[in-house]
């Protein structure tokens, strides 16, 4: 294993109240948990965080809220999915300037069958907008919602323009040859590895740590995977079990068993809540866990 470096961050679950609207309080008290619990971070925003429901005026907002709160913004990740470049670009530069720790930064989506060159145009563009002030960027591969891959020669592409900006690449792949051609090419930065049931391999290799959904609900268990690349069966079965579900709703219906608030169950449409026979199953594979972790 290699020096661990970036550790666990807390993919955290964007909590609404009846209204719809992004209940901050809520939201503030499961991060502290979350860093209470050990996670390094919290990152904002992303695909447990329903990013691509919120508008620029919410996170706004609730960076804003995090920051008042008394979390200190190097203890927080934004995540930026945007297609337009003029959009990331504002997204990163509020993240970067609010002092957050890195930007998790997805590819553009809505286009099919994009070429490397495309690509690569586009993230030059984003980041070469940033200046100076680009720095802490995390890549973000998880085709199975963008349906683009960011190949590990683009990788290797967009870190030789901008040396000094890419932290780390987040691996959501799902695609193990893939995670293990990723590390042995670029585990010089942190690679993250976004499905549980691959962690504790993939630190065995030198992966640095993980942003994950799991770490909402189940910290504990995650970190001594993460640093002493230990596998944990009981969390495969979990993991396995959320997959039966869609998977950010089924992340919120343990969140909201774990701290027995139901609000966190909540979702923005175009997603939907798991439906209760389905979140009773899910909780009953998280008591099952043994998991004895303190409601928020």
């Amino acid at each position: 294993m290699g020096e661990q470096v970036f550790g666990l961050s807390a993919a955290l679950v964007t909590a609404f109240d009846e209204a719809g609207a992004i209940d901050a309080g809520r939201m503030v008290r499961h991060a502290r948990w979350c860093l209470d619990q050990g996670c390094g971070s919290v990152t904002l925003f992303g695909t447990t965080g329903e990013g691509a429901s919120i508008s620029r005026t919410e996170r706004s907002a609730l960076l804003r809220a995090f920051r008042d709160s008394g979390i200190a913004p190097g203890e927080t990740i934004g995540c930026v999915m945007a297609n337009a470049a003029g959009d990331a670009i504002e997204q990163a530069a509020e993240l970067l300037d609010g002092g957050a720790h890195g930007v998790l930064l997805a590819p553009p989506s809505y286009f099919k069958n994009l070429s490397e060159d495309g690509l690569f145009g586009w993230f030059t563009q984003v980041i070469g907008a940033l200046g100076d002030k680009a720095r802490g960027i995390i890549l973000y591969n998880i085709p199975s919602v963008t349906a683009v891959e960011l190949s590990v020669p683009l990788i290797g592409r967009i870190r030789a323009a901008f040396p000094a900006a890419i932290m780390g690449v987040k691996d959501s792949s799902g695609n193990w040859p893939y995670t293990e051609r990723l590390l042995a090419e670029h585990k010089d930065i942190a690679i993250l590895i976004g499905d549980e049931r691959s962690l504790a391999a993939g630190v065995r290799l030198g992966a640095q740590g993980a942003i994950s959904g799991m770490a909402n609900i189940i910290p504990d268990r995650l970190l001594p995977m993460i640093r002493e690349g230990r596998d944990d069966r009981e969390v495969h079965q979990l993991v396995e079990a959320v997959l039966g579900f869609p998977v950010t709703p089924a992340v919120k219906a343990l969140v909201a068993h774990r701290t027995g608030e139901p609000g966190f169950a909540r979702t923005r449409a175009p997603l939907l809540p798991t439906p209760s026979e389905g979140a009773s199953r899910l909780g009953a594979a998280l008591d099952g866990l043994g998991a004895a972790a303190a409601a928020a």
